[in-house]
């Protein structure tokens, strides 16, 4: 008996160092993940407001703003401004975008409707971010109910609200969740158009790591999902998923989009039409080609047609009683 005791003590001190090694390998390979896919690769605008005005009367009224987020950071988006007292959009893009993708929508929706239209860059997007890291979802929510903060705080130079009661969002992928957020806790936004939601943030960061490091992804986006424990322990990553957050959205109009460009965010959209309350009306097309994940290499006829159905929505949805 005591040979056998000796004997494990023996191998307990042999394999103990190893697995703690192992251990520490792994914890520290998550946060490293979580910590390269939280930040986008940046990239000059598209195109900018000043370069849009010489196409366009209207592009050349967008101004830059900046605004400040519950959480003492620095927000900034393009600015059109609409008819006093009227409703506004938030237009939000998706991870590895920037509100450059999301200008032309803009101006085209704000020449329709005559909505004010805010078109900010979320966390760690655009040139120069002033936050460094996404959050994929989470604390970008946060900051969309400081961009709605922000526009009402508008007023016309004969001191009239800029802003009306109704809201209204535009959002894909990354921006879906974040208009899903939003939303969940700001009964003001009346109206939805989420294209291509992914079902949570671990879903988000399973598909950027998929794309950055394709070997063996899907044991990677299982170790990055434990490396946002440490990584976002301020509480800025929600484990909440899309569907728990659409529970809650009552009396609003939605519009799903989706396409078979991106069939796993075809798929969970899909889905996320049956999460909805039943008081709240849910327009549903997830047989796009593409979809709005694909649209910056569509023909121009396609991008027109799409930008259209988003426009006619939101008129419809924020105009109606």
């Amino acid at each position: 008996m005591a040979r056998i005791k000796r004997l494990s003590k023996n191998v307990v001190r042999l394999v103990a160092p190893t697995l703690v090694v192992s251990v520490l390998a792994v914890a520290v390979a998550s946060v490293w993940l979580v910590h390269e896919t939280s930040r986008p690769y940046t990239s000059v605008y598209l195109v900018t407001p000043e370069q849009y005005g010489l196409l366009s009367a209207r592009g050349a009224q967008v101004t830059n703003e900046t605004w400040q987020n519950s959480n003492g950071t620095t927000s900034r988006g393009w600015l059109l401004r609409g008819i006093p007292n009227t409703p506004a959009v938030l237009l939000l893009h998706r991870y590895g975008a920037d509100r450059s993708h999301v200008l032309n929508l803009g101006v085209k929706l704000n020449e329709a409707t005559n909505f004010t239209v805010l078109m900010p860059d979320l966390r760690g997007h655009g040139e120069a971010p002033d936050v460094q890291n996404s959050s994929f979802g989470g604390c970008e929510g946060d900051d969309a109910a400081s961009a709605v903060e922000y526009l009402r705080s508008l007023r016309t130079p004969e001191d009239l609200p800029l802003v009306g009661k109704s809201i209204g969002v535009y959002g894909i992928e990354l921006g879906a969740l974040t208009a899903l957020s939003l939303a969940a806790r700001d009964s003001s936004v009346k109206a939805l158009v989420l294209d291509s939601s992914p079902a949570d943030s671990d879903a988000l960061m399973g598909s950027v790591i998929s794309k950055r490091y394709p070997f063996a992804s899907s044991v990677t986006s299982q170790f990055a999902s434990l490396g946002t424990y440490p990584y976002y322990f301020e509480g800025c990553y929600r484990r909440e998923s899309a569907c728990d957050m659409a529970r809650v959205i009552s009396q609003r109009r939605t519009m799903l989009l989706g396409g078979t460009d991106a069939p796993a965010l075809q798929e969970s959209t899909s889905r996320l039409g049956k999460c909805f309350p039943l008081d709240t009306t849910v327009d549903a097309k997830t047989d796009l080609s593409p979809s709005g994940m694909g649209m910056i290499s569509s023909s121009i006829e396609l991008s027109e047609a799409y930008d259209q159905r988003v426009i006619d929505f939101l008129k419809q949805a924020l105009t109606s009683p």
